[in-house]
């Protein structure tokens, strides 16, 4: 039979019950691998190859190599680190990748399945508004980005200088400023590419082996 009078010494006011365990309560996504190494991976591919292109490093008669690449892994797989992101609570993370890759696959479908003949001259200046939307947009995700880190900070600075500069030679026609902005959007996939090269190493390593710039 039970020890009703211990049950009842336990329970009687002005006695301490026993201590139990605190609860620990995981992370959101704490199961699920950094996405950020596979986003940022995605996006320096894709910006490195147009940037090439746009900096006539290679004839521009090689634009569709890159649609493919826009669909798949600069749309697609950012795509996915987006809601990745979204899984593990970065609404940071979750917002650039999502958006970027939204970029990559309206760029895809604006250059290779959208009829622009009618537009004539006036194609520059719509392309150049489109330019200076994403502008805005990466503009104020940098003073998000600001208290991630100084090796993606380092990207929305450079990003938000390439939309600028390849708007202002939409804008004005100008093949010598839309170089320019071939030559910044390389600096800006090298700059992705180191933050991402960071993460996953990071990872394999099992420490720094990048330095990243932590600002938070």
């Amino acid at each position: 039979m039970a020890d009703t009078h211990a049950t009842t010494r336990a329970t009687r006011p002005g006695t301490a019950l026993p201590e139990t365990a605190p609860s620990v309560v995981p992370a959101p996504g704490a199961h699920l691998a950094d996405p950020a190494p596979l986003g940022l991976g995605a996006f320096a591919m894709t910006t490195f190859v147009l940037s090439v292109i746009n900096a006539g490093w290679v004839p521009a008669s090689v634009v569709p190599v890159v649609f493919p690449l826009a669909l798949a892994y600069g749309g697609g797989a950012q795509l996915l680190a987006g809601m990745w992101e979204f899984a593990k609570g970065n609404t940071f993370g979750a917002t650039a990748f999502t958006s970027y890759g939204a970029f990559w696959i309206s760029f895809w479908w604006l250059n290779g399945h959208t009829d622009l003949t009618k537009v004539g001259s006036d194609l520059g200046k719509g392309v150049g508004l489109y330019l200076v939307g994403w502008a805005i947009f990466t503009a104020y995700m940098t003073v998000a980005a600001m208290r991630v880190n100084t090796a993606v900070l380092t990207v929305f600075v450079l990003l938000t200088i390439t939309y600028v500069v390849l708007a202002i030679g939409e804008f004005a026609g100008s093949s010598g400023v839309h170089k320019l902005g071939g030559y910044i959007g390389i600096l800006t996939a090298l700059a992705a590419w180191y933050a991402s090269f960071a993460g996953v190493t990071a990872f394999t390593h099992k420490h720094q082996l990048a330095p990243v710039g932590p600002r938070a």
